[in-house]
């Protein structure tokens, strides 16, 4: 099985949608791997910010992690 990673850059500023975004990596050889990530490469993206785009925005990053059908 493989596993494919979508994310989503969100702000609790009323009237921002949900913006999704593509990663580095996109595809897990296993659910694990893909969730690890996700919650690694959220944190990455988090400490990057500014801190002015932090207090402005109060982002906060949504993924999930999607089975991917075998062919």
């Amino acid at each position: 099985m493989k596993f494919l990673i979508v994310m989503y850059l969100c702000s609790q500023v009323p009237g921002n949608a949900c913006k999704l975004f593509k990663p580095e990596y996109t595809e897990f050889k296993t659910y694990k791997e893909c969730a690890v990530y996700g919650y690694e490469y959220s944190a990455e993206l988090m400490s990057n910010f500014s801190d002015s785009f932090v207090e402005d925005f109060s982002p906060y990053i949504i993924f999930d992690c999607k089975e991917m059908a075998e062919t």
